[in-house]
């Protein structure tokens, strides 16, 4: 798949998954603050990577669009949700993300912890409610997706990360800290879209889909950590050095960006090889090497 035809996917998957969730949204003069907190962080202009690969896997495997858009909004609202709680200053006290000021710079930080609130529970209504799924595979994908981005997913990993603020973590703690952090939500968006093609937890096809996204969530992280290091705010439409500042072990307290580099190669060779085989995988190998090389 040629680069330009990647990008307009890209465009084509962000713009059906907007469209979507703004469904999610009807007016309430009552609400309206709420509401308007949690449209401010979800239509912020984020690439959408998450539900892009829910709807790439389900693609995959030969499943309906329709099914796996619900699953693409719940995994697009939790990751949103995740961001407006990393940006509060009980956590990593952040004023700018894509490029604009963060959540509670806006609305406040009580505000901003409810609008976060809203969209996680919102997230698991969406996915609960998605009638062209069907009951069985809908509770599938919501457990799946609690594990993800609970204790031992997201939840888990960032506590993780604020412990490691305190002491130097190891090379193993790291790699789970983001397996968690990072990348049990990518797991959850990749899974969710091959739940929505009905290929089940025992199918063969579910560890490639497994393995391919176990390795691009990490790849993710350590081109992130290279990115704190080299980016600019103006191009990444955060603030940088935030790691070096809260003083976290990162991929590159233990490898040159070089070797960080390497890795991150490797991670996505392996992640590309997970699925080569499968016909019409195009798209998601393609995607894998953006994500590698991406500059923001």
């Amino acid at each position: 798949m040629t680069p330009e035809t990647l990008e307009l996917l890209m465009h084509r998957d962000a713009w059906i998954t907007e469209n979507a969730l703004r469904e999610y949204y009807a007016e309430d003069e009552d609400l309206k603050t709420l509401l308007d907190a949690e449209r401010y962080s979800l239509f912020a202009g984020g690439k959408r990577i998450r539900p892009m690969l829910t709807l790439e896997f389900c693609k995959l495997f030969g499943g309906e669009e329709e099914t796996a858009l619900p699953f693409a909004c719940a995994v697009e609202m939790i990751h949103t949700y995740s961001l407006i709680h990393d940006d509060l200053p009980c956590m990593d006290n952040d004023d700018l993300r894509r490029g604009k000021p963060t959540n509670h710079k806006v609305f406040g930080e009580a505000t901003a912890l409810l609008a976060g609130d809203a969209l996680l529970t919102g997230a698991f209504e969406a996915a609960a409610s998605n009638t062209a799924a069907g009951a069985e595979i809908s509770a599938k994908a919501v457990a799946y997706l609690a594990s993800c981005a609970g204790r031992y997913g997201m939840a888990g990993g960032q506590m993780m990360d604020l412990e490691g603020e305190k002491r130097t973590l190891t090379l193993d703690e790291l790699i789970k800290l983001h397996s968690l952090k990072t990348g049990a939500l990518i797991s959850a968006a990749c899974v969710l879209g091959a739940l929505a093609a009905n290929v089940s937890f025992s199918d063969p096809r579910m560890q490639d889909v497994i393995t391919y996204a176990e390795n691009i969530g990490l790849a993710f992280q350590i081109v992130d950590d290279m990115l704190d290091q080299v980016g600019s705010a103006e191009t990444l439409g955060k603030n940088v050095g935030v790691d070096a500042a809260h003083q976290k072990t990162t991929f590159l307290s233990f490898y040159t960006p070089q070797e960080a580099k390497f890795y991150a190669e490797r991670l996505t060779q392996t992640a590309v090889s997970a699925l080569r085989n499968h016909p019409n995988s195009d798209a998601l190998c393609a995607l894998a090497e953006w994500l590698m090389n991406r500059t923001k």
